[in-house]
């Protein structure tokens, strides 16, 4: 795997700018995937890897571009838990652990870098050098991944009794005996005009 820096020049590119969130993106991909013995997430161990992202923020960006996971490949996961942390999973052993950015590492940060006056950006910089156990809680968990959830091809296609739109992976809802979409049983995040 590339070093520290040229993960962190690439996920940079692809974010749009350089942020504390992504200092803490890649450096918790690289020690996650240290942790489940992942070494080239992106070649040969791509199919091996699996990662629940808990929040839609910046280091999500970082740990897209490290691990090489995707919504579209389904070997990323979005649980919106509006938590910095993710789970690395590697599915051929079943070693997971979950890693989650330290709230007291930003009052930290300070330790490091106090000549830096503008916060944010003694963050990033501190983010840097801070040792793996301020900036980080590790914990080794069991990822509990459902079958429809992994990579590969739909498991089942159904289609909506009231739309007529094509349900995948066992997201259609069973409601009053018919089965639908997750919009036509109430959960619609648009409104038809």
């Amino acid at each position: 795997m590339e070093s520290f820096a040229e993960l962190l020049e690439a996920s940079t590119k692809i974010h749009g700018h350089i942020c504390a969130g992504q200092v803490i993106g890649v450096r918790m991909s690289i020690l996650g995937l240290e942790k489940i013995g992942i070494a080239d997430p992106r070649g040969k161990d791509r199919k091996k890897l699996y990662v629940i992202v808990e929040i839609d923020r910046c280091a999500t960006d970082a740990i897209q571009s490290v691990t090489g996971c995707s919504l579209g490949k389904r070997s990323m996961r979005w649980m919106d838990f509006g938590i910095m942390a993710a789970t690395y999973v590697n599915l051929e052993t079943g070693a997971a652990v979950r890693i989650t950015a330290r709230e007291e590492s930003r009052e930290l940060a300070g330790k490091y870098c106090p000549e830096i006056v503008d916060k944010y950006q003694r963050q990033l910089e501190a983010y840097r050098i801070m040792p793996e156990n301020e900036l980080f809680r590790i914990e080794k968990v069991r990822a509990i991944i459902p079958e429809w959830d992994l990579p590969g091809r739909p498991l089942r296609r159904v289609q909506c009794e009231e739309c007529g739109d094509w349900v995948q992976d066992c997201r259609e809802v069973e409601k009053d005996g018919r089965t639908l979409c997750r919009a036509c049983a109430g959960s619609r995040y648009y409104e038809r005009l």
